[in-house]
């Protein structure tokens, strides 16, 4: 009996060590990579400096919306209000980011965002030399810099192929987390193609692999030892890793490295029209079958969006022979389009197919658009979805460039549940503009029980749709 346990002990042993030793086997080697790709990956210092009286009026404390409640909450007092301390101080910050050597001659990639108001940009390579960089230019929509060292005979990165990428595939970060150099770690690409708010030029690989405060700017490496990414952002509540890092695929960061490198700035192309996600309660909405498209909620005026003839409401599903599936790729399909190309453009307008030639232009750097005030004015009546409305004076017009809109007094009901507020102003009904207050309370009387629209509204100087379901 006894030997007979014993055998079933050893038996069951020999099976555990097997699948460790099979598990062990089947995990990457990264020490290759590490040795060969470490000597080409850079810690980056920056000195800047911030003008402003710091928390509560400490100078050399950044000016931070959380820290001042701290400070509020325990009843700190600051200098503010005080004889003598009016007016802002200056005074020196220094931040850490990593980046990584792209030619022997001393260009060097990084994220935009590490080296943005810098006095003095310092490079420290693994050897330990040490260089002052010149910026040669960077690019806060796609947040890639350029910068440059004096040096030459350098390691450099072999670049590979972001669009080869597989969902699961195993890839590694180096950089200076904390500022603790030339660290690496390591995970599998959790995603691809992935849009962020706000980050419209962009389609992020998404990792597991722990990035922290100070990877900024460091290469994202295939099991091949080619950067197919630069590490640039992670969603995180503590301010540490959590699982969910985003990285620009590196064909992104190389062409606007080389527009950077010849120009000094980038060149993209721009229609003049804000978009937003097209979801199953506005497409609905506007009598379609799927959500595959980019839908134009507004349309600047004189931009090359309104001579070519698009109009609030439709909605893109092709731009120059590229299909748009979702909102996210209209942006990167325009910018990536020289500027005075006319281009083929397909629409869904009110239910129909319809096919467009707009000219593309060129990106303005800055804006010049001011936002509509909220004007408060005696209370109406409120209309069937819950909104008290009133159409704009003739000065109110004029900052919309003449176009007609119903200013928001009070939003209840479904409206209020659904997000307009007060103070936006309605622009539209599903596909017809809001001319009157009596013509939009008569659209929406006519609208069936159960039934979603469409509104379009204007918030400060961004427009969107906003679907409503009607439930009266």
């Amino acid at each position: 009996m006894l030997k007979k346990w014993i055998s079933s002990v050893a038996m069951v042993l020999t099976l555990v060590l097997t699948t460790v030793y099979v598990e062990a086997k089947d995990l990457p080697d990264f020490t290759e990579l590490a040795e060969k790709q470490g000597p080409a990956v850079v810690n980056i210092s920056i000195t800047a400096t911030v003008h402003g009286q710091g928390v509560m009026g400490f100078p050399g404390m950044p000016d931070d919306e959380n820290l001042q409640e701290f400070f509020k909450r325990f009843g700190i007092p600051g200098p503010q209000g005080q004889p003598g301390a009016e007016g802002g101080q200056d005074y020196k910050t220094q931040s850490l980011g990593s980046g990584f050597i792209i030619s022997q001659d001393g260009y060097i990639l990084t994220n935009a965002h590490v080296v943005n108001g810098a006095d003095e940009v310092l490079v420290k390579l693994s050897d330990k030399r040490e260089f002052k960089a010149k910026i040669i230019g960077s690019d806060k929509r796609t947040d890639v810099a350029l910068i440059k060292i004096e040096a030459s005979n350098l390691p450099k990165v072999t670049i590979g192929d972001p669009t080869a990428l597989k969902v699961g595939e195993w890839v590694a970060a180096i950089g200076s987390p904390f500022g603790l150099e030339n660290t690496m770690t390591a995970g599998i690409v959790s995603a691809k193609g992935r849009a962020l708010p706000q980050e419209n030029y962009v389609p992020f690989i998404q990792t597991d692999v722990a990035i922290n405060p100070g990877n900024s700017g460091g290469p994202l490496f295939n099991l091949r030892g080619e950067v197919v990414g630069i590490n640039s952002q992670i969603y995180s509540r503590s301010g540490g890793s959590m699982g969910l890092s985003f990285s620009i695929p590196i064909d992104v960061a190389i062409d606007v490295s080389n527009q950077l490198k010849a120009n000094g700035k980038i060149t993209r192309g721009w229609l003049g029209i804000a978009i937003q996600e097209l979801t199953k309660d506005l497409a609905e909405s506007f009598g379609m079958k799927n959500t595959n498209g980019a839908l134009v909620a507004g349309v600047e005026k004189n931009s090359p969006a309104d001579k070519g003839g698009l109009e609030p409401g439709d909605v893109i599903t092709k731009f120059d022979g590229k299909p748009i599936i979702v909102s996210a790729d209209l942006p990167r399909a325009v910018g990536a389009t020289k500027p005075g190309k006319v281009v083929p453009v397909e629409v869904t307008r009110k239910g129909l197919a319809k096919s467009l030639n707009v000219g593309v232009g060129q990106m303005p750097t800055d804006s010049d658009e001011e936002e509509v005030p909220a004007k408060v004015v005696p209370k109406s009546e409120s209309n069937k979805i819950g909104l008290t409305l009133k159409e704009l004076t003739p000065q109110q017009k004029k900052k919309l460039n003449g176009k007609n809109g119903l200013l928001v007094i009070e939003s209840t009901g479904t409206a209020a549940q659904a997000g307009i507020r007060r103070g936006d102003v309605i622009l539209g009904l599903n596909n017809s503009e809001s001319q009157s207050v009596e013509l939009f309370n008569k659209q929406i009387n006519a609208v069936p029980a159960g039934k979603t629209i469409a509104v379009l509204v204007l918030r400060g100087d961004n427009t969107l749709y906003v679907p409503i379901k009607v439930i009266k």
